[in-house]
């Protein structure tokens, strides 16, 4: 399955709905598609993972530098909606608590 992002507006949030495998050859697609999210930083990112499948570790070193650019720009990044696999993963590497994690 490929790797659909989509980005919109939701109460004054950017909100990046991520869909399919965040996988290794994915990443650098999503990497481009995200570059307005980085530009507007200084704002309150959503990452809307209800229908993320699947997340490599440079699927997560993305969410690293959203993370790290929201934060430089006093910004805000919020994950919302992950699935119980993804979950996991977010637990076995630490992510979980680097994040602000809101249920669907």
């Amino acid at each position: 399955m490929k790797m659909d992002v989509l980005i919109g507006e939701e109460g004054g949030a950017l909100v990046c709905t991520l869909r399919g495998r965040l996988d290794t050859p994915a990443s650098q697609e999503v990497m481009k598609a995200v570059q307005p999210l980085l530009e507007q930083a200084d704002r309150e990112i959503i990452l809307d993972c209800r229908d993320l499948e699947y997340i490599s570790s440079s699927g997560l070193r993305i969410l690293l530098m959203l993370r790290k650019e929201t934060g430089r720009k006093g910004g805000r990044l919020v994950i919302r909606g992950i699935r119980e696999a993804i979950r996991q993963v977010f637990l076995m590497t630490g992510f979980y608590n680097l994040f602000e994690i809101r249920e669907a």
